[in-house]
């Protein structure tokens, strides 16, 4: 699996990667997107016309090691409503994967592609070192994510 060391020989050329899209590990596993998606909120709206659910109130998904939380969600289902198709994420959302994390203003979850775009103010911490972008795309599957808009990085350098 792609590691923190692996980063940060990406981003030694960190001219080349200002401005630029940039390829970072995400996660300290492989993410099983076919695992159950679970939710817990403080409140539950369901819309019979467009098959969506609205989760309000201190919401947090989990679906195996990964967490995301939002004040709000709006998760899609698939058309037979046998499963989850997309989760829509608004008003400050936080995604916990192992041992590193993403901030954002707002998240896109594509299930079935096992995808999470991050949009807006996006701030990704692994260990003690920082990024921060416009929009981070989260591949699960691979563990990977492309940080792109004004990349910006903050390295310890581990020597003290």
């Amino acid at each position: 699996m792609i590691r923190v060391v692996t980063l940060l020989c990406m981003l030694s050329l960190s001219t080349a990667a200002i401005g630029q899209g940039t390829e970072v590990a995400f996660g300290t596993v492989q993410q099983d997107t076919s695992l159950p998606v679970e939710v817990s909120a403080d409140a539950l709206s369901v819309s019979q016309n467009d098959g969506s659910a609205l989760f309000t109130g201190n919401v947090v998904i989990g679906q195996g090691e990964m967490r995301l939380s939002a004040p709000r969600v709006l998760v899609f289902y698939t058309e037979n409503q046998s499963g989850v198709e997309r989760l829509e994420a608004t008003g400050g959302v936080t995604l916990v994967n192992g041992d590193q994390a993403a901030e954002a203003n707002s998240a896109e979850y594509e299930v079935n592609r096992g995808t999470i775009r991050m949009i807006g103010n996006v701030l990704l911490t692994q260990g003690a070192n920082t990024l921060v972008s416009d929009t981070m795309d989260v591949d699960l599957e691979n563990g990977t994510a492309q940080m792109e808009g004004r990349v910006r990085t903050v390295f310890q350098s581990g020597e003290n």
